[in-house]
C-alpha cells in the first residue's frame, strides 16, 4: 500500500497486473483479468463469449441473485434448473429438456464448500452445443481431476469479496480463462472497450474503443490487500477444513439435523461456508443470535421465486430442490480466524436447541 501511494497509481496498474500473474500460477489459468467485482466478471465474461439479447443462460434456481442478474444485464434471459441436493448445484439430471431447448449457455454455479459435477455438466453441454461458462466466484483453491474451478469450460469467475475465502477490503473479482482472445476481449471490456492490455506487463497503451465497454477497473489497494492474503490462501484453507471436521464432529446424529456438508478432503473441498440443513431453521438462527452467534441463511428465496424474474412466470413447486434448501439451509460461523473452541461452543449451542432445551 505505501508502494502505491508514492507511486500515486490507485486503480488498473502494477499491483493489479502483479495479482493477475500470481492468480495465473495459483489456479493454473492462462489468463487472469483482474476486474472490480465477482458480479461484473460475470457480465464481462458473457457479453465476451458473444451473448446476444435473449439468449437463454441455464442457471441454477438455488444462488445468490448475481448469478442470473448478471445473464439480464449482459442481455440474456436466465433459464432455471433445480439443483443437486448434495453439492447445492446445477445437475443435468435434474435439467427439464423443455427449458434446455434453445439454450446457448449454461453457467453452474460452485456453493459454499463443493464444485458442481463438471464431468456430466461438460458431457451435457457438448451434446446440445451449449457454452459453458462457470460461476465459480465462491472457488478459490477448488480443483476438480485437477482443474481448478473456473476452467473447465471457456471460462470462470472469482469474487474477492470481504467475506470470500480469498477477500479483499471491499469489492474485486477476476474472469479465469485458457482462451487468449477471450482474455483480450474481457479486458478491453472493462476498460470502456480500449484494445490492450493497459498493465505494467503489457506494455503499450491503446486509444482506440472497438467495444462499448464498462468501466470494471481493478482498485491496486485491493489488489495489494489479495496479494499479501493469496500468500496464506492454502494455510487459511487447511485450517478451515479442521473447522469443519470439528462441526461434523460436534454436530453429527443431532436429532433435528437433517443435513450436514460431506467432510471428505476430496480437491474439489474448500469450506468458503460450514452449512447445515434444520427445519426449525429461523428458530434456529434466532437462538444462536440471542447468544451472540452469527449465521447467515443462503438463501431464504429461491431466484425462481424473486420478484425481479417474475417475468419467468414460476410458481412455488416448480424447483422443489432448491425450494427445500431455501426453507431448511443455514451457515454457521466459519472464518479463518475462528478458534476450535469457538466452533465446540457454537455445537453446543446447536446441541442444545435441539435437546428441546428451547422452546419449539
Amino acid at each position: 500500500m505505501d508502494e502505491i501511494f508514492a507511486d500515486g497509481k490507485f486503480s488498473h496498474s502494477r499491483q493489479v497486473g502483479c495479482l493477475e500473474m500470481a492468480l495465473a500460477r495459483y489456479t493454473g489459468a492462462r489468463h487472469v483479468i483482474g476486474v472490480n467485482s465477482g458480479t461484473d466478471a460475470l457480465v464481462l465474461l458473457l457479453k465476451a463469449c458473444g451473448l446476444r439479447p435473449g439468449d437463454r443462460v441455464l442457471v441454477p434456481a438455488y444462488s445468490f441473485v448475481a448469478t442470473a442478474s448478471s445473464v439480464v444485464l449482459a442481455g440474456g434471459r436466465p433459464v432455471f434448473t433445480d439443483i443437486d441436493p448434495d453439492t447445492y448445484a446445477m445437475h443435468p439430471d435434474r435439467i427439464a429438456d423443455a427449458a434446455a431447448d434453445g439454450a446457448r449457455f449454461m453457467l453452474p454455479v460452485h456453493l459454499f464448500s463443493r464444485m458442481a459435477d463438471m464431468t456430466a455438466l461438460s458431457a451435457y453441454a457438448a451434446d446440445r452445443g451449449i457454452t459453458l461458462l462457470e460461476d465459480s466466484a465462491e472457488g478459490i483453491g477448488m480443483r476438480q481431476h485437477g482443474v481448478h474451478a473456473g476452467l473447465h469450460g471457456r471460462g470462470g469467475v472469482l469474487s474477492f469479496f470481504p467475506s470470500k475465502t480469498l477477500g479483499a477490503l471491499g469489492d474485486a473479482g477476476a474472469v479465469l480463462t485458457d482462451d487468449a482472445d477471450l482474455a483480450d476481449h474481457v479486458a478491453a471490456l472493462r476498460h470502456h472497450g480500449r484494445t490492450g492490455r493497459t498493465l505494467a506487463h503489457f506494455p503499450g497503451i491503446a486509444n482506440e474503443s472497438r467495444h462499448i465497454g464498462h468501466n470494471s477497473k481493478m482498485d491496486d489497494l485491493q489488489a495489494a490487500v489479495l496479494l499479501a492474503k493469496l500468500t496464506v490462501l492454502d494455510e487459511d484453507i487447511r485450517h478451515r477444513a479442521v473447522l469443519a471436521r470439528r462441526y461434523d464432529e460436534g454436530l453429527r446424529g443431532v436429532p433435528g439435523i437433517t443435513r450436514l456438508p460431506a467432510v471428505t478432503d476430496a480437491p474439489d473441498e474448500v469450506f468458503y461456508v460450514y452449512l447445515i440443513e434444520t427445519d426449525r431453521r429461523d428458530e434456529l438462527a434466532a437462538h444462536l443470535q440471542d447468544r451472540g452467534i452469527g449465521t447467515e441463511t443462503y438463501y431464504p428465496r429461491p431466484l425462481h421465486l424473486q420478484p425481479c424474474f417474475a417475468e419467468t412466470g414460476h410458481r412455488p413447486g416448480d424447483f422443489p430442490v432448491a425450494e427445500a434448501a431455501s426453507r431448511r439451509a443455514l451457515a454457521l460461523p466459519l472464518y479463518a480466524d475462528l478458534t476450535e473452541a469457538e466452533v465446540d461452543r457454537v455445537c453446543a449451542a446447536v446441541r442444545a436447541f435441539h435437546a428441546g432445551r428451547v422452546p419449539a
